[in-house]
């Protein structure tokens, strides 16, 4: 493609086939080999991976940095750009709790997150109020990859847990800080999954391990000042296909364990006046049946699909004798009203519930039974419920944006309805809702559903098809991607460009059923819905098939391999980050991380030939032949252990060796990152300008 002029050849890449007989069915993949054998242990050093596996994408990298020489002076205009629009020194409105309130803030320059607290009813602005908890900047020095995952104080504010990450392998360390001094004491935790609940009395809490291969499976009970071998297991999960996590309540009654897949669960409690009781089962899990727990005082309230509430119910059962059997319902089930989480107040039931594609905060007064709910006028909107850290409150904190609105956020009172502005996002090189258009529209899918496409473009973009446009999908796990404002891509609203999200399904949009109807063996409605928003797109001439970006990542990256194999020709490129494209030799593999939790996602060909058979059939890697396909640029991590390096590696070699003449395809691998990419908040902004000039560059924008 001439936009790519002179580029060098690609790397060579060896094939050395590899054979595999399922249901009678032999596959041959010649680029298995780009699999480390030895994963778990270059997760945790990867100083250890296979010469020639680094080699291969070391020269990878250097080709695509070659093809991509023409856009450094673009994408430093970009990141300068995305950068200007972020507030430096911004902060949070802190939390309050008990005699402090909580927050974080970021420094001038800073990459990292540094975590405060200020008296309770101290003004957040005065810098001098703040007792610097955990600098996030300071303990980032000298690493290539940091990711906080936060602190965590203890009820009588003494002692915090806090961890990181600093491969990017999503293992994380635990250490314990004394909140009074700053100073960690000598506990450190390894292999955890990156937080802890502390025990009432503030002298133990409970967290989860990651095994070998990266599964948090066990619950473990620490005190503080002992080692870790010593920690006593509290509960251990025996079934790979299940996730686990341990949280608490409100009143520090009870420690949650919270047990689940993608479509079932199971809950377990600690009650936080015997801890080294065993914990005991709520409901035993049920195939299909999921259920949330809150404690509101003597009653616990219950998120749940349960007698086939498809879209959620609540239902409350008496702390003393939770189970099934005792479950009493206090908010229906209304199909097309999808209830997404809850929460309890000492006087307040609420919840976040979407209809109609958008979202709503429903409160109830406990006593009298009488609801309200908090919504919002736009035609396309995000909200976000953050609640309270304290549970005898009437004040509640929700988030407000949309792709023209910066984000607000809130203080509600439930009993006055009053309701507070806190903050408005700044903007500080400036930022005028009134030049952009923010739209929903309606695509018509292959079998005539109405698919959501979000919109944002500048009001005086010429809507006669020749604008670009870039569109974004994801459409799996019952994941929403919400219509909530974005300063990054005003970069490319600024340039001409449509910015569109399609809400397909696979996502939980349009209610539990448009989750379902994008699943294992309907995963297929998912592309095809993707297609018919462009389709739409280019009908209602918002852009043509000759200007379409197409991005996703990681399951959206599985929609971009399988879009390039279905309909090549109505996208001029393609942006697959940390793309989950090896969906069948994936899910064939039950050592991964993922593969036995994601059963229940894609279906498990390791047992059944006819889920074997769906996968194959949108399977990208499998499905990859001589087509006419568009420019593509795959990004992956070297540590990530959700989609492994070698899936975009290995994708990429076999779009080249059967599309020689297509292209160019581009793979960039972070040698030192995970499955998010960059740590830093303007590390991270680096990796969006390149991945924006990939596309204004394609665009022929430049």
């Amino acid at each position: 493609m001439s936009i790519f002029n002179n580029l060098p050849t690609p790397p060579t890449v060896a094939k050395k086939p590899v054979s595999d007989t399922r249901h009678g069915i032999t596959r041959t993949d010649d680029y298995a080999w780009l699999r480390a054998d030895n994963w778990q242990q270059m997760f945790k050093d990867t100083s250890i991976l296979d010469p020639e596996i680094r080699g291969y994408l070391e020269a990878e990298n250097t080709h695509m940095d070659a093809a991509m020489a023409d856009t450094k002076a673009l994408q430093k205009t970009l990141f300068d750009e995305m950068k200007g629009r972020i507030k430096e020194d911004d902060s949070s409105i802190p939390m309050k709790d008990g005699p402090f309130a909580y927050g974080s803030a970021f420094v001038t320059g800073g990459e990292q997150p540094r975590y405060f607290r200020i008296p309770r009813n101290g003004d957040p602005k005065d810098e001098a109020l703040r007792d610097l908890l955990l600098d996030g900047d300071k303990e980032a020095q000298g690493k290539d990859y940091f990711r906080l995952s936060g602190i965590d104080h203890t009820t009588d504010h003494a002692f915090g847990i806090w961890g990181y990450d600093d491969k990017g392998s999503e293992y994380f360390t635990l250490r314990i800080r004394d909140l009074a001094t700053k100073q960690d004491l000598g506990d450190v935790l390894e292999n955890t999954a990156g937080g802890g609940v502390w025990a009432p009395d503030g002298k133990s809490f409970f967290y989860t391990l990651q095994d070998e291969n990266h599964r948090p499976s066990k619950v473990f009970h620490h005190i503080v000042g002992e080692q870790q071998s010593s920690d006593r297991l509290v509960y251990e999960e025996k079934d790979p296909g299940f996730f686990m996590g341990v949280g608490g309540s409100l009143l520090d009654d009870f420690i949650y364990i919270d047990i689940h897949d993608h479509e079932t669960s199971e809950y377990r409690l600690l009650s936080t006046k015997d801890l080294t009781a065993e914990p005991q089962l709520v409901a035993e899990r049920e195939e299909g049946i999921e259920y949330a727990m809150t404690e509101g005082g003597d009653v616990f309230y219950i998120l749940t699909n349960a007698g086939d509430a498809k879209d959620f119910k609540i239902v409350e059962a008496p702390v003393s004798a939770p189970g099934k059997e005792n479950w009493k319902e206090v908010v229906a089930h209304e199909p097309g009203r999808l209830i997404l989480n809850h929460m309890a107040f000492a006087r307040h039931l609420v919840w976040l519930e979407r209809r109609d594609g958008l979202p709503v905060i429903m409160i109830r007064d406990r006593m009298s039974g009488e609801e309200h709910s908090i919504a919002f006028a736009e035609e396309a909107y995000s909200l976000g419920l953050s609640g309270s850290a304290e549970y005898d409150t009437d004040v509640i904190r929700f988030s407000y944006s949309s792709m023209t609105t910066p984000g607000q956020l809130f203080d509600y009172n439930m009993a006055t309805r009053a309701r507070t502005l806190l903050k408005t996002q700044e903007v500080p090189s400036g930022h005028n809702p009134d030049d952009y258009v923010t739209r929903r529209v309606f695509a018509k899918a292959h079998d005539g559903v109405d698919v959501p496409v979000t919109l944002l473009y500048r009001r005086d973009t010429k809507l006669d098809g020749s604008a670009p446009c870039l569109l974004y999908g994801y459409g799996a796990y019952g994941i929403t991607i919400p219509a909530g404002f974005n300063t990054n891509c005003l970069s490319l609203a600024d340039r001409g460009f449509v910015y569109a999200i399609a809400h397909i399904r696979g996502g939980k949009d349009k209610g539990f059923s448009w989750y379902e109807d994008g699943k294992m063996e309907k995963k297929a409605n998912t592309f095809k819905d993707f297609i018919a928003a462009a389709d739409h797109l280019v009908a209602e001439k918002y852009t043509s098939y000759a200007n379409i970006i197409a991005e996703g990542g990681s399951a959206g990256g599985m929609l971009m391999g399988a879009i390039a194999n279905m309909a090549p020709e109505k996208f001029a490129g393609i942006i697959a980050a940390v793309p989950f494209v090896d969906v069948l030799n994936t899910m064939l593999d039950d050592t991964l991380p993922l593969t036995p939790p994601e059963w229940p996602e894609w279906g498990n060909p390791i047992e059944s030939e006819e889920e074997y058979n769906w996968i194959a059939a949108y399977s990208p890697y499998d499905n990859v032949a001589a087509k006419a396909y568009p420019p593509i640029l795959a990004l992956s991590g070297l540590t990530d252990p959700r989609v492994t390096y070698w899936e975009p590696t290995k994708w990429i070699a076999k779009l080249r060796e059967h599309a020689p003449d297509a292209g160019p395809f581009l793979l960039k691998t972070n040698m030192a990152a995970g499955h998010g990419g960059k740590s830093g908040r303007f590390q991270r902004l680096e990796e969006i300008a390149f991945e924006y000039a990939f596309a204004i560059k394609v665009a022929g924008k430049m």
